[in-house]
């Protein structure tokens, strides 16, 4: 896997983009690993979820991103309402996210919150740096989900309390157990102890933009 930066190039992606759920108003997706949200400023980098969706659905636009390596639940809106109702629920944090991962090593407590400030790092971009000080405030419950070997790792329930870029990430390699397959924060091997990114959005819960009903969207993890 390659570090995405100004000069990042993403590496054809093969796999279809599934839709979970779709109606009037909303469009819900199953991203796959290595294809990004939004097309970058490099013309190379022109295929993306908002590129292929636009073909058939002119009017979408994107409520939220996942990234490059991040495969699973994507909402998008298929209209102005939709967008600004739920721009406002992500805003406003009443969306619950939920991601599975599996992490380098073996993670004593069963379940517990990270809290440490996010901030940008102009020295190392694209990568972001935990910072106290200077940062936004950042908190990530975790619950583990089951301890396996070979490779020593652990399966975990991630549920981010905010939405900061590449918090899950960051806040995996701060206590020591790095996401797998993660080439941006990682110690030892756990960069290529597995062949992708090792982080699955897996559940979306929030209110239906328009008639307010509240839905709960689940997608299976891939590894």
């Amino acid at each position: 896997m390659t570090k995405q930066g100004d000069n990042f190039i993403a590496p054809p992606c093969k796999e279809d983009i599934r839709i979970l759920f779709q109606d009037d108003d909303i469009l819900l997706l199953n991203k796959p690993s290595g294809l990004l949200s939004l097309s970058g400023k490099n013309p190379l980098n022109q295929d993306s979820v908002h590129f292929r969706m636009r073909k058939a659905f002119p009017q979408i636009t994107m409520v939220h991103r996942l990234d490059f390596g991040t495969s699973g639940i994507m909402i998008l809106a298929l209209n102005k309402a939709a967008n600004a109702n739920l721009g406002r629920q992500f805003q406003e944090r009443k969306v619950k996210k939920t991601y599975t991962s599996e992490l380098m090593g073996h993670i004593d407590e069963d379940e517990g919150i990270i809290n440490a400030g996010i901030a940008k790092d102009p020295e190392q971009f694209p990568k972001l740096k935990i910072c106290n000080t200077l940062g936004k405030p950042a908190q990530s419950h975790f619950k583990v989900i089951s301890r396996l070997h070979a490779p020593t790792r652990t399966r975990v329930l991630f549920t981010p309390l905010t939405g900061r870029t590449h918090q899950l990430r960051l806040h995996s390699h701060l206590i020591g157990h790095p996401i797998l397959g993660c080439d941006l924060y990682y110690s030892e091997n756990s960069n290529t102890l597995a062949s992708r990114l090792c982080l699955h959005a897996s559940s979306l819960d929030f209110n239906h933009p328009v008639t307010h009903e509240p839905l709960s969207i689940h997608c299976p993890c891939p590894f």
